[in-house]
């Protein structure tokens, strides 16, 4: 803007907010954001996210401005400084659109819940359209998804992750998230899709290991299994069962790692479904701040 405010991140989202309630005409819409990294999370692991470079100033100043454009413009805007950013899946389909795969697990075809993922790169949705979509004769406009987004229902997570979405947190809680700097169970990483296919959850896994440490002919029989049965080539065992001083590893890590993954859905926020109803979206609103901050309007909202 004129004035030096930086504006680059909130045009992005004021032109993908103003094409969504074109286009897509949701009846809902709530915004969600992190106010700060120290959350619940790192309260359990000091290094949850320590990986991540500190957020730039100026993009800051835009999370900030843009929470303000957003409630003036008549969204809800919710976020939480212990919380990071499901109430109603009860009532009304919903849809997470967001770039984090974490949000994979809130997917669930019996209630109507589906994950529009942003991709980096309008060529990787184009891939998973032609992937998932074409074969079934699918026209891409009739889908009506917003650039760069492709939508994962149960069957895309199961085939695109390996696992069913209720079970991506037991995936990240052996894999790990090198993003989140969430350790996971080192040496496992291939294993754990198959592992999960056969026992459902971290819990389970273990429950097996430890049920046959109480003999050797057990535990060998167990490795065995793995090999000639799930398709396991080189036994996990001794990185699942890796104890070290000092070290967050083997059973340990992938509990910590299960949890740091999970995402709260039980949080109250005090609010009703029709609070985020786009009945109360002021376009003029929208349009009075891109003028104020130098943003041609048509670029945002077309002509």
């Amino acid at each position: 803007a004129a004035d030096g405010t930086y504006t680059n991140g909130i045009f992005g989202v004021l032109k993908a907010v103003a094409s969504l309630v074109k286009r897509q005409q949701p009846d809902h819409v709530a915004f969600v954001f992190d106010k700060t990294r120290d959350t619940f999370r790192r309260e359990l692991y000091p290094d949850y996210k320590g990986t991540r470079t500190s957020t730039p100033e100026p993009l800051k100043q835009q999370f900030v401005l843009l929470e303000q454009i957003l409630a003036d413009a008549g969204f809800k805007v919710l976020y939480s400084d212990r919380y990071e950013a499901d109430e109603f899946r009860d009532q009304i389909p919903m849809v997470v659109m967001t770039k984090d795969h974490d949000y994979l697990q809130l997917v669930d075809d019996e209630h109507n819940v589906r994950a529009w993922m942003v991709q980096a790169r309008q060529e990787k949705a184009d891939e998973l359209y032609e992937k998932y979509y074409a074969p079934y004769g699918l026209d891409k406009k009739s889908i009506n998804l917003p650039e760069k987004t492709f939508e994962f229902t149960a069957e895309h997570v199961f085939a695109e992750e390996g696992v069913r979405p209720c079970q991506i947190t037991d995936l990240k809680g052996i894999q790990g998230d090198s993003s989140d700097n969430i350790p996971g169970v080192k040496g496992v990483a291939s294993a754990a899709p198959l592992l999960l296919n056969e026992y459902g959850t971290v819990e389970a896994v273990y429950a097996a290991v430890r049920e046959a440490e109480r003999d050797k002919k057990a535990l060998k029989e167990l490795q065995d299994f793995w090999k000639q049965n799930l398709g396991i080539s080189r036994s996990p065992y001794k990185a699942l069962t890796k104890t070290e001083e000092g070290e967050v590893c083997g059973e340990a890590a992938a509990m910590l790692s299960k949890q740091l993954a999970t995402i709260k859905t039980d949080i109250q926020i005090g609010l009703s479904l029709d609070d985020f109803s786009v009945s109360y979206y002021d376009e003029s609103k929208m349009r009075e701040w891109c003028s104020r901050l130098d943003i041609k309007e048509e670029s945002v909202f077309g002509k």
